[in-house]
């Protein structure tokens, strides 16, 4: 009689194991198997983590080629969920099949896996397996429903809260959840809490909070915040390296003439000559015009501006502010400032624009454009690719925990009385006003990293040599796109079967129809028809919720904790006036000490990796069976490594050191 030898692997995350009666069936070309219990008597088979389970059945009985393996889960005393890593069966002639599964099996049921091997919609000729596939999509839609949190967002996910999130993308341990006041806690920084008010009394003072937690950059950043080479670094290489580009035209609405900012221009030319030589930069910060400040706390009055800075390549090629002016509409109380102005006139004008950065920073390059575009990929993968087709094998590890950690912040960051309320000038309404904005300008052209750097006229190395960001987020995108075709080639033979791929283009319009709500002038793609678009458009999703998301969070300390320099809100109106500004008044505009507060924990708790965290390029879940992908990962891996070679040896010796994008650094997802 034919024998078929069951192995069952438990997963490694906390309270993965069940006590629960675990029962299996084996559905074969052949018949189907009896429920065989996999279990020991007296003997917990699946409570211990990361192991194999001990109780290795034999089904003696003819079945053929194994197609599908039932799974059913009847409970024993309570509740108690259990991670399925995957079962491999030993067939009677010594082959071994592996049946993925990485997921939860909650309360009682039963699930339904088929072997490892990725397969497309085209591939399966079999009744049962066609059956599968379809129910399995059946069931996610009915899990993963859209929903519009805010009026004008992309759309996200139908769960009020963390737990009503499928147990599958819910956060795997406790310490994923840690709330933002006990991270304070453990800054000991809130012993300043009682004072929420109370002001700093000088730029010193900011030190009592700064200094438990500081590092190389960030002591950096404090020493040396109010010079103005720092200050253009930043719009290179800070955490929000998106906003600066080249300016062909200086703006109708900023009035400056080559005599204002003569002493600042090092060629000998004319400003509109210096223009024309692509020599001067432009960061206007148009979309903060209008938002409304915060106005939850009755107590503090607080402020926006809507800065354009403009910015000189100077003969040492590193950029510096010429000329800065808070708000859109030119006039007489709407003075440009200078770096020839009055020490503290030209210092405050400096801080409103690292502060409207801040404000962009967190709202949109981060916020819209990392958690919530891959949180609508994430949504849309879910409910259009079943777990055996190969795009959903590719892109679930770069989607893990990004739908639960966005879910927390709509609980607890974003909403109403959340932590953007407590700390930021945009809280109260006006960060929802901002990605109401912003979406106008959310293209899909704009998220692939060549294009986008293009775009703002930032692609030249040699005339713009110390643009790390630029540099390193190259390397990364052709690997990603290098590694992404690789797998393409493997499933897809030509164009036409991309085209006729009716999940993949269900996935693609989802994303289109859901996620970008239909809107034509997005350019997001409604369908796919080449191999070469695929590509790119799969590089797209990985790029933004690995190194995007890297670039863009995880200096946030480095950058942000010194608070002058990225003020998360501003107590006193922009200054209408030359020669009138003071220490005193500065001290006084900048946060609070509560506030400064609440931002130092959050800038520090968003800046850390998970303990559990999964680097660019590491598969630890292996959805993939076959060795060609297999192999393809290898070289993957091989190629972030030397991209992390080429970074830290870029990095030798640099008191400003960029690492944002050094794969080694770069998470897998957006989970943070």
């Amino acid at each position: 009689m034919p024998s078929y030898t069951v192995t069952v692997a438990t997963g490694s995350q906390w309270f993965a194991g069940t006590d629960d009666y675990i029962y299996l069936s084996l559905v074969g070309s052949a018949g189907c198997s009896e429920k065989h219990l996999l279990d020991k008597p007296f003997y917990n088979d699946f409570e211990a983590r990361g192991r194999d389970g001990l109780g290795r059945p034999r089904v003696d009985e003819e079945l053929g080629d194994i197609q599908l393996i039932k799974i059913e889960k009847r409970k024993y005393w309570f509740r108690d969920d259990w991670y399925l890593k995957y079962i491999t069966v030993k067939t009677p002639c010594g082959d071994y099949v592996e049946f993925p599964c990485y997921r939860w099996i909650s309360g009682e049921g039963e699930i339904v896996l088929r072997d490892g091997q990725a397969k497309l919609a085209c591939d399966d000729q079999i009744h049962i397996l066609k059956q599968h596939r379809r129910k399995e999509l059946e069931t996610r839609q009915k899990q993963y429903r859209w929903m519009e949190w805010n009026p004008g967002f992309p759309l996200s996910i139908d769960a009020k809260c963390h737990k009503d999130l499928p147990r599958d993308i819910q956060f795997d341990t406790c310490e994923n959840l840690s709330s933002w006041g006990r991270r304070m806690e453990n800054l000991f920084i809130n012993r300043f809490m009682h004072m929420f008010q109370s002001s700093w009394n000088d730029f010193a003072d900011f030190e009592k909070i700064f200094v438990r937690i500081s590092n190389t950059i960030s002591e950096r950043v404090m020493n040396h915040w109010q010079e103005d080479l720092m200050f253009g670094y930043q719009f290179l290489n800070g955490c929000n390296p998106v906003m600066i580009q080249r300016c062909l035209k200086l703006p109708d609405n900023l009035p400056l003439t080559t005599e204002m900012v003569e002493c600042s221009l090092e060629r000998q030319l004319t400003l509109e000559q210096e223009v024309e030589q692509g020599n001067i930069f432009i960061v206007d910060f148009k979309l903060l015009d209008g938002i409304d400040a915060n106005k939850t706390d009755p107590c503090t009055l607080q402020f926006l501006a809507a800065p354009i800075c403009l910015l000189y390549k100077n003969l040492a090629n590193k950029i510096v502010p010429i000329a800065i002016q808070l708000n859109q509409v030119p006039g007489e109380e709407n003075p440009i400032f200078l770096p020839s102005d009055a020490k503290y006139d030209w210092l405050l004008a400096k801080i409103w624009v690292r502060s409207s950065d801040f404000h962009v920073h967190q709202t949109i390059t981060h916020l819209l454009r990392t958690h919530l575009v891959s949180e609508v990929f994430g949504i849309a993968m879910y409910r259009q690719l079943p777990a055996v087709h190969p795009i959903f094998k590719l892109l679930v590890a770069h989607v893990r925990f990004t739908i639960a950690i966005n879910t927390k912040a709509r609980e607890q960051l974003i909403c109403e009385y959340g932590l953007f309320d407590k700390a930021n000038a945009t809280g109260g309404g006006g960060h929802v006003q901002m990605v109401q904005r912003a979406m106008q300008d959310l293209t899909y052209t704009s998220l692939c990293f060549p294009e986008a750097i293009k775009a703002r006229g930032m692609d030249n190395a040699e005339d713009i040599p110390y643009y790390f960001y630029r540099d390193d987020g190259l390397l990364v995108w052709e690997a990603i796109k290098t590694f992404v075709a690789e797998v393409v080639d493997i499933y897809y033979e030509g164009d036409q079967v991309v085209e006729e791929d009716p999940e993949l283009q269900d996935f693609v319009k989802d994303v289109y129809m859901y996620g970008m709500r239909g809107k034509k002038a997005s350019g997001f793609p409604k369908s796919l028809k080449t191999k070469e678009k695929l590509c790119e458009y799969l590089t797209v999703v990985i790029f933004t919720a690995s190194a995007q998301h890297a670039a863009v969070n995880f200096g946030q300390y480095d950058w942000c904790s010194w608070i002058p320099n990225a003020p998360p809100t501003m107590r006193a109106p922009p200054p209408t006036a030359k020669g009138v500004v003071t220490i005193e008044q500065i001290v006084d505009t900048l946060p609070d000490r509560g506030r400064s507060c609440w931002h130092l924990g959050a800038v520090w708790a968003l800046s850390q990796f998970q303990d559990n965290e999964l680097f660019l390029g590491m598969y630890p879940e292996e959805h993939f069976i076959e060795k060609p992908v297999k192999e393809a990962m290898a070289r993957f891996r091989k190629n972030l490594d030397s991209i992390v070679s080429v970074i830290a040896e870029r990095n030798k010796n640099k008191k400003l050191p960029y690492y944002y994008l050094s794969p080694d650094r770069i998470p897998n997802s957006v989970a943070i």
